[in-house]
């Protein structure tokens, strides 16, 4: 029987031996995986992703005790902050370790050589280096496991837009890392309308003294926001040295991106201190309790290996190197190929070949890489999603330096833009970028009035410089002296008034210093177009004065809104007052209208003896008494004077119609006459600008106007300009007119001359056309940060009362006259075209009844017109006929009537009569009717044998 103690032992050999063949086997089925890790330990942000790191590895496999067939062995370098170091170490792990990957560096210069390295030996670079200088794209075996800082851009560019700041420094350091970026972040400003005027770029071996030059020159600037773009060993000696000079005070904005954002709990109290009211932006870490669970963990792992350090605190740079770990052990599972040699080494055939020659290429890199590119797993840093060979980013935070740490005041996102919330609801949709998207904000020198983002530098040296004209006439608008004991420049005026006025009601002071553009001698130193070219060539900040609105200018300068009327217009000289005018009877009708009734008249006069000549014996008599009474009976309607009465219903019709014809034209002239005889009539002696320049008359115009380029580009004639500097020179020269050594008109804008004619209101007009102008403004340099402001605040006084007082103040109040000044002078004479339709009417309808006698009165003497004999014999009987009374007292007259004039028409002749004697025996009227002749009454007739009248009843006799 077996002693138990013997059992014991027994059983507790075959448990170690079982235990040991376990491990054995199970170790026979994991392949080490060599890794390199390169970091920066000298820095804190190196012994930060260390700790993450090997924790990252201790928890993978950790949690996945029996299901991993690779198994990562860690190598790590320390690069001390310096590139070649890292070069060195990565050639080492490569050609001696033949690692199958290398993690990090974080630093973009000391990565920029070692992805080179890698892409030689086909070994994977895993780095958290942001700089987009560094193109996975270009590179295959370079993965970045962070985002890349040109995400960044578009946020920042946002959140400047959203403070409606137009200009915008940037600040940066002179390293790959920084100057990367750049570009992103102005392309970005640029489409949110930002203005990047200066690129402020630090050595990173910048003493403090040189840092505080640098900034020294942006104060002399006047754009006061600042993006800064450095690492935080440079950045924190730049905020002391800012907050040194007085620049984090109000007024101030800085705003820093997610490299310097994501470590401030790192920085140094008195760093943090100086940095108060600063804006930055950072990854955003969605919270867990997994993350929370971790950091715990690693603030107690990282305080018992660096028991030196007092302030850290767990960061995403921390969380970026923990997942790319965990990553890279998941993508190793996934790789197949473990075959040895792992490394093929390239064949040396007795060549003196450097180490890079002699790394070889390492047989699973192309599976590996591939693996981590495909790689995506919810992480501690949130979704850990490679795309394209570098971390997707997705949302940012927005915080507010305040106090000993910092405050998040709001998220974007690529959906949702700027907001407060992560994930707004429907209808808090945010698309365009607004400061009220966000929370409340401690500004610089703890203030919560939003910075506007710029100012004028307040030192003497340095105030807004305002160029001023200097005229010789004029002075109601701008009139420049200068101080006799202090020979201080001294300028008022309508339009140094507004101005003044306008940065009065500016919420910020601008000081600013008059400065006459003038020669030495004191005289105008050029033409308006030359005052404004000043600002171009920085001898100006902005020009005051009547300044005009061209299209021309624009190209150099920028414009505030006009605060002044628009447009170019002519005064020429009003007409003597017509009411002495013994011939003022005449005017209310033009020469053609006078014509035109005048010969409607007579044509009325004679329609009507047409008509009524036959039947009417007030229309017969001797040839002198009917074309007496033609002009009498229809010139005597013009006053319906006419007392001969009408018998035909023809003749009345056309008397009726040119009675109501009669009846327009007199109420007409009577209304304009009237007119002209009660009211003062200020016209002109012309109408329009371009009589002046028909007629070949000169044309006066402002000294120093741009008006002679305007006439020009109308084809005028610029022989035909003269200059004139006062209004009264503006009188002297109009009242002695072209041919008198003067002008005819003066060319100029309205706002000069409403003021003229305020004053000469009783002698001048204003005539068409109105040439459109933009009217006066104050001109600044281009891309002022002042004009917007200064544009609104023109607005603001233009449209209250202060205007109305400065208007008053120096043109005085409108006289009894300013209504004429806006009109249009035309003519005042009444035309044929306003009287078309009625002579149309009269005139058609004195035609149809002239048409219809003549076809009535031809057809009842047909006989006549198809007997036998020439044409003139024809119709010297129809007018004898006509000329003959017709008597219409009885139906039966009328029937035969035509017989009886034909009868009458004709002289018997006595057969012992002797030829070419006259006799007067009694002949009848007569009629062939069927054969039949008739008698009416007997008349005497003189006539000869051989005339028309004779051969006319003989030809009738024989028919007969």
């Amino acid at each position: 029987m077996q002693n138990p103690v013997e059992n014991m032992n027994i059983l507790f050999v075959f448990l170690i031996i079982n235990w040991l063949c376990v491990v054995q086997l199970s170790g026979q089925n994991v392949t080490n995986v060599d890794l390199g890790i390169i970091l920066e330990m000298d820095t804190l942000l190196g012994k930060i992703t260390k700790t993450s790191m090997l924790m990252a590895l201790e928890d993978f496999y950790g949690a996945n005790t029996q299901n991993y067939t690779r198994k990562i062995v860690p190598h790590i370098r320390d690069s001390n902050s310096d590139a070649i170091q890292a070069a060195s170490a990565a050639i080492d792990l490569v050609k001696n370790v033949q690692v199958k990957a290398i993690l990090g560096p974080s630093r973009s210069a000391q990565a920029d050589f070692i992805i080179d390295v890698g892409g030689k030996a086909k070994v994977p670079i895993l780095s958290s280096a942001t700089s987009p200088s560094l193109s996975p794209k270009e590179s295959p075996f370079f993965v970045r496991t962070a985002h890349c800082s040109s995400s960044q851009a578009k946020p920042i560019a946002e959140i400047i837009q959203a403070f409606g700041w137009r200009k915008a420094v940037l600040v940066y350091g002179d390293s790959v890392y920084s100057s990367g970026v750049v570009p992103f972040l102005t392309d970005a400003m640029l489409e949110s309308n930002t203005i990047v005027p200066y690129r402020s770029v630090i050595s990173l071996s910048a003493t403090d003294d040189q840092i505080l030059q640098e900034l020294d020159k942006l104060m002399t600037m006047q754009t006061r926001v600042f993006v800064v773009h450095l690492m935080p060993s440079l950045a924190s000696r730049l905020f002391l040295k800012a907050k040194e000079a007085g620049m984090m005070n109000q007024g101030y904005a800085w705003i820093i991106t997610e490299a310097l954002t994501s470590l401030l709990d790192s920085l140094d109290y008195t760093v943090i201190d100086s940095m108060q009211g600063v804006l930055g932006l950072k990854p955003y870490v969605p919270g867990s309790v997994k993350l929370n669970n971790f950091t715990r963990r690693w603030r107690k792992r990282f305080r018992e290996e660096n028991p030196e350090i007092d302030r850290f605190e767990l960061n995403v740079y921390g969380l970026w190197a923990y997942d790319g770990v965990f990553a890279l052990a998941k993508a190793a599972e996934r790789v197949s190929n473990m075959a040895q040699p792992q490394f093929t080494k390239p064949a040396i055939n007795g060549k003196n070949l450097s180490d890079l020659d002699t790394i070889g290429t390492s047989e699973m890199g192309d599976e590996l890489i591939e693996s981590v590119r495909n790689i995506q797993f919810n992480g501690l840093s949130g979704d850990f999603h490679i795309v394209d060979g570098q971390l997707e980013a997705s949302a940012f935070q927005i915080v507010n330096v305040i106090g000993n740490g910092e405050r998040t005041i709001g998220f974007w996102t690529e959906t949702y833009g700027i907001s407060k919330e992560l994930k707004p609801n429907e209808d808090q949709l945010v698309y365009q970028p607004s400061k009220d998207n966000l929370g409340i904000i401690i500004w610089p020198g703890d203030s919560t009035i939003v910075p506007k983002g710029w100012e004028i530098p307040t030192s003497p040296q340095k105030k807004l410089r305002v160029g001023v004209p200097v005229k010789g006439g004029l002075e109601e608008f701008i009139k420049v002296e200068r101080d006799p004991s202090t020979n201080a420049v001294i300028a008022t005026g309508f339009c140094v008034d507004v101005f003044k006025e306008v940065i009065m009601s500016l919420p910020y002071a601008v000081p600013y210093d008059f400065i006459p553009f003038e020669t030495p001698d004191g005289d105008s130193a050029g033409d308006y177009n030359d005052l404004v070219y000043q600002i171009y060539l920085k001898n100006y900040d902005a020009v005051v004065g009547d300044v005009t609105i061209l299209a021309n200018r624009t190209r150099f300068v920028d414009f505030t809104l006009p605060y002044t009327e628009s447009g170019v217009s002519t005064v020429v000289r009003i007409k003597d007052d017509e009411r002495k005018n013994a011939w003022i009877f005449l005017k209310p009708l033009t020469m053609d209208l006078w014509l035109t009734t005048g010969a409607f008249f007579v044509f009325i006069g004679v329609v009507v003896w047409v008509l009524e000549h036959r039947i009417n014996k007030e229309f017969r008599g001797p040839p002198g008494k009917q074309v007496g009474m033609i002009f009498w009976f229809s010139f005597s309607t013009l006053v319906f004077a006419h007392k001969e009465k009408v018998m035909s219903n023809l003749s009345r019709f056309v008397v009726i119609i040119w009675v109501f014809v009669v009846l327009v034209l007199t109420s007409s002239y009577t209304a304009s006459l009237t007119s002209m005889l009660t009211v003062q009539q200020l016209q002109p002696d012309v109408t329009d600008i371009f009589d002046l320049v028909k007629n070949g008359e000169y044309i006066g115009y402002q000294t120093g106007s741009f008006i002679t380029e305007l006439l020009k580009s109308k084809m005028f004639d610029a022989s035909k300009f003269i200059n004139y500097n006062t209004f009264e020179e503006y009188d002297e020269a109009l009242s002695e007119g072209s041919r008198n050594g003067g002008v005819d008109g003066i060319v100029d804008e309205l706002p000069y001359l409403r003021l003229f004619l305020a004053k000469y209101c009783r002698k001048y007009t204003m005539v068409g056309p109105t040439f459109k102008t933009a009217g006066f403004g104050f001109a600044f340099s281009k891309g002022s940060p002042l004009l917007p402001d200064v544009s609104r605040a023109v607005l603001n006084v233009s449209e209250g009362d202060k205007m109305m007082r400065i208007t008053k103040q120096w043109f005085g109040e409108e006289t009894d006259c300013s209504e004429q000044t806006g009109a249009v002078a035309t003519s005042d004479s009444l035309t044929v075209d306003s009287f078309k339709g009625l002579f149309l009417i009269a005139g058609l309808s004195s035609s149809l009844a002239l048409a219809t006698f003549l076809f009535t009165f031809f057809y009842e003497n047909r006989e006549v017109l198809v007997s036998e004999g020439s044409i003139v014999q024809k119709l010297s009987t129809m007018a004898t006929i006509f000329d003959q009374k017709r008597n219409d007292s009885s139906s039966a007259s009328k029937k035969h009537n035509a017989g009886d004039e034909a009868a009458a028409a004709s002289n018997v002749v006595s057969p012992g009569s002797t030829p070419g004697l006259a006799t007067t025996p009694a002949i009848s009227y007569f009629h062939h009717q069927e054969g039949v002749f008739s008698h009416d009454e007997s008349f005497s007739a003189a006539t000869e044998p051989g005339s028309p009248i004779h051969d006319a009843i003989v030809v009738s006799d024989s028919s007969a």
